[in-house]
């Protein structure tokens, strides 16, 4: 049976932060209905170690285990532009010759962007203090510099008991948004939950 396991970006330093972040992912998983078939989550920490760490699965396959990649765009992704086209032309991160390319996903720009997806959500999360007024209606998210995003975070929570901050913060709130809501606005994260999805069917 094939499985797959998820190279992710992030994920702290500490062994209690890489709990919470694969705890976090799980929970966005199953929410997004992959229970059964769960795909393997892997903190991967920083960008460079996330490639490395995927490319490593990719040169030492085990049985019929699949490595995903999934990393921060950071910049825009230009129209048609493949996930390992941006990658090559930003880091000079090279698609292993034997990784297919639906291995290599995007979150575009930064995960946070995926959180703004949701207001339901972020206004649930952080209470009747959050300033949903301080984030933009902006009707194409993917479009929105990273930036932007962690300052519109940022202002909507400067007020809230439990400000937006990455660590903690961002796994406990990863776990409340909605993956369909997200996917709704953010095509790449659709990319990604519709291939795992066909795994999980397969």
């Amino acid at each position: 049976m094939v499985t797959f396991k998820i190279y992710i970006e992030g994920g702290g330093d500490s062994s209690a932060e890489g709990g919470q972040f694969r705890q976090a992912w799980q929970a966005f998983f199953a929410k997004a209905g992959l229970q059964g078939r769960m795909p393997a989550v892997v903190r991967g920490g920083g960008r460079q170690q996330t490639f490395d760490r995927f490319c490593h699965a990719v040169a030492n396959p085990r049985g019929r285990e699949v490595p995903l990649l999934l990393i921060d765009s950071e910049d825009p992704v230009a129209a048609g532009a493949t996930a390992w086209q941006h990658l090559r032309e930003r880091d000079g991160f090279v698609r292993p010759d034997s990784a297919a390319d639906d291995q290599a996903f995007l979150m575009v720009q930064v995960m946070e962007t995926w959180f703004l997806a949701d207001r339901a959500a972020l206004g649930g999360f952080f209470g009747a203090d959050f300033r949903g007024s301080a984030v933009p209606t902006w009707t194409a998210l993917e479009s929105v510099a990273k930036a932007n995003v962690l300052g519109a975070l940022d202002s909507a929570t400067v007020g809230c008991k439990r400000r937006y901050a990455k660590g903690r913060r961002s796994f406990e709130l990863l776990c409340e948004v909605e993956p369909a809501v997200v996917a709704q606005a953010c095509p790449h994260a659709a990319a990604l939950l519709v291939r795992l999805r066909g795994w999980a069917v397969a």
